[in-house]
């Protein structure tokens, strides 16, 4: 593999922070997508008092190919962990909150409901704090979206992840145009909701090909968008093609604002909850 750039590098500073953090996870009994995923921004979100939760257990029920997330034999739902969640983003003092979760297609819902009934135990103990939610397709069943969109969460994201073509290799479980039907039905469902999504690069995509897809996004209803640098979890993971340099993540983030998007994160560390209370901020900004 290529030998990895200086702009990939992450400097670390204080862990006392991280500590706590870890320290409340292991309390609550809770997971967390920064530490599932080894994301490289963790000291700085968690710094800045955001953090990305992972809800419905840890084993997910698909096999996409860029995912470090594992896929054992999936767990009981826990039913405190609505309320563990909302009482630990209190302790943090959070200021905006991602809650995500693996994929369960064994659940009848999907897992929707535990969504909405976390979402709503953080409005409850935490009014001020926003909430972002990063679902999974749901198999692009309206109602169960529906339920989602109906506890209000302040962003609804959903990431594409990757160019059309490449589906097949990196997400062979899911389905380019059912992505983008997500993104279409909550806005559908709920015109005023803040919507997101997210693609990765270095999978070997074409600049027209990823230009198509941030057209497509906006289409569909797409508002804020996160432009990232595929980093491959292990040799058993889908084969990382190349480093982007930081100029074309500039470019990318050009366009996507030439085309309408009201917020975008485009640089090579940048991953979906990236800035995520930033580009909130900016979207509410510009509504006043």
């Amino acid at each position: 593999m290529e030998r990895k750039p200086e702009w990939m590098r992450v400097r670390l500073s204080s862990t006392a922070h991280l500590n706590k953090v870890n320290n409340l996870l292991k309390q609550y009994n809770l997971n967390t997508v920064c530490q599932a995923a080894n994301c490289p921004n963790r000291l700085e979100c968690f710094s800045s008092k955001t953090a990305t939760f992972m809800i419905l257990g840890k084993e997910c029920t698909r096999h996409c190919r860029f995912c470090n997330v594992t896929s054992n034999p999936p767990e009981s739902l826990d039913v405190n962990e609505p309320e563990n969640v909302a009482q630990a983003i209190k302790d943090l003092g959070l200021k905006h909150a991602v809650i995500t979760s693996v994929t369960r297609d064994d659940l009848l819902d999907q897992g929707a409901e535990h969504f909405k009934k976390t979402v709503l135990a953080i409005r409850k103990h935490n009014p001020d704090t926003s909430i972002e939610v990063l679902t999974p397709d749901f198999n692009g069943v309206e109602s169960l979206i529906k339920i989602v969109v109906e506890s209000k969460p302040d962003v609804y994201n959903h990431n594409i992840e990757t160019v059309k073509s490449l589906y097949e290799d990196v997400r062979p479980e899911a389905d380019y145009d059912q992505s983008l039907e997500v993104i279409k039905t909550i806005k559908h469902l709920d015109p005023s909701m803040v919507t997101k999504s997210g693609i990765m690069l270095g999978l070997g995509e074409t600049e027209d090909q990823v230009i198509q897809t941030l057209k497509d996004l906006r289409q569909a209803g797409c508002d804020i968008v996160t432009i990232g640098q595929y980093m491959q979890p292990s040799d058993q993971h889908v084969k990382m093609q190349r480093y982007i340099h930081p100029d074309e993540f500039k470019k990318y983030e050009d366009i996507a604002y030439e085309l309408g998007f009201k917020a975008v994160a485009s640089s090579p560390l940048v991953r979906s909850s990236y800035k995520a209370l930033e580009s909130l901020e900016v979207i509410e900004n510009n509504a006043h």
